[in-house]
């Protein structure tokens, strides 16, 4: 275990945070722009905007919102109602202040239009401002953090460079006590049994590969998967050597389980989060999505993410800091603005994958500690929440729970 500690941000169910963020969340597209404006005028960093756009919520919707409002990195909550919507705003609203959070609830058609609701809007953002402020402090340690990884904009040497220095940087953690979460089983076609036989058990293991034969499933029926062109552009030959590429992020820590949006993860240990939707493929659900992954993984407790590219990626994220690895040398020439780590260094024969795995580590520590990563420092509070659906995990997926 690691001695490390920093000083989080106490919540009443004992979590703690390593941000204090203000959210403001709209609860339909009809109060996107008014809930967005009361964020920007509000002229803070740490007041964030989230949001559902859909008219009628389904039970994944209700479950993401309640998850990522109730966050450890949350102090206050503002929700945004037009009015009509059918998301149940006084449900959620009974959540958010059940978990100990400061939080109001602005019905636009209540509060007489944009400019009325934006003038109370703001007011209630001073309120939550100070309430949230008065969290109380507490020593943080390895074993309360949780972090994530997601790749996007892949090249040939995101799967060299990038990925498996995160991979090391995930082993040293989770040796330390910490949850660590990678995914995307539709980027994991072909893993499935190497990745069982990294299971804790082998109940476990049948579920891993159950859900990867899922994804394969459910990308084959819709006619698309993750392979795009921008991967091929960049190198990558075929879905197999992408997959393996992206399955480097998860090092050689045995697998403690499995994970759905919203689960929480019971301890310490290797999680791989299942974003597929359960049921039969259905057309309107979406495709793959880095920023609607990254909000998973925020709903399972993430404090912050290790987000990998090849190519290049600008985005960030609300709620959760995300920490940018630069796989290509080229790409990180062209971007550097954007990112926290030079992975492509290794290829360049200027650091050893060790190297870049340590540094990846410090970063993740620096920024848990409250240092801003790049994205966060930018501005960036990417969120997209759409629908899906899933069943509930079985006990096999949580072996961890069943040994308490």
């Amino acid at each position: 275990m690691s001695e490390w500690q920093t000083q989080g941000y106490l919540r009443a169910d004992g979590r703690k945070g390593i941000r204090n963020i203000v959210v403001v969340a709209y609860l339909v597209e009809c109060a996107h722009h008014i809930a967005r404006a009361m964020v920007t005028q509000s002229g803070r960093e740490d007041v964030h905007l989230i949001g559902f756009p859909g008219c009628y919520p389904n039970d994944y919707a209700t479950r993401m919102m309640e998850a990522c409002c109730t966050h450890p990195n949350v102090g206050a909550v503002l929700l945004v109602s037009l009015g009509c919507e059918s998301m149940d705003r006084d449900a959620l609203l009974d959540t958010v202040r059940a978990s100990g959070r400061e939080a109001e609830l602005l019905v636009i058609q209540e509060q007489g239009g944009t400019r009325r609701s934006l003038a109370q809007g703001l007011g209630a953002i001073e309120r939550l401002r100070i309430a949230a402020d008065a969290c109380p402090r507490a020593a943080m340690s390895m074993d309360e953090l949780v972090v994530g990884t997601i790749c996007g904009g892949s090249d040939g040497t995101s799967g060299i460079t990038a990925n498996p220095a995160v991979g090391q940087c995930f082993d040293r953690l989770v040796a330390e006590g910490a949850a660590c979460i990678f995914e995307e089983t539709g980027e994991l076609i072909g893993c499935e049994r190497i990745m069982a036989s990294r299971a804790v058990t082998p109940e476990l293991g049948i579920e891993i590969e159950a859900s990867v034969a899922k994804a394969e499933q459910y990308y084959r029926t819709l006619g698309f998967g993750s392979f795009a062109p921008g991967n091929a552009d960049g190198g990558l030959t075929t879905q197999e050597e992408k997959s393996m590429g992206a399955y480097s992020k998860s090092g050689d820590s045995p697998i403690s389980g499995l994970l759905k949006p919203g689960d929480i993860p019971p301890r310490g240990g290797l999680y791989l989060l299942d974003v597929v939707p359960d049921g039969e493929p259905r057309f309107g659900f979406p495709n793959i999505s880095d920023n609607a992954e990254i909000v998973e993984m925020i709903a399972c407790g993430a404090h912050l993410t290790l987000f990998t590219t090849g190519r290049g990626s600008v985005v960030g994220s609300a709620i959760s800091p995300v920490i940018k690895v630069c796989a290509n040398p080229k790409t990180y020439r062209a971007l550097s603005d954007d990112m926290d780590v030079n992975a492509g260094r290794i290829l360049m024969r200027e650091a050893s994958l060790a190297e870049v795995a340590e540094e990846i580590y410090h970063c993740v520590r620096a920024v848990a500690e409250g240092q801003a990563s790049v994205s966060e420092a930018l501005g960036h509070q990417e969120f997209i929440l759409t629908y899906k659906a899933f069943e509930p995990i079985g006990p096999a997926c949580l072996p961890a729970v069943r040994s308490r």
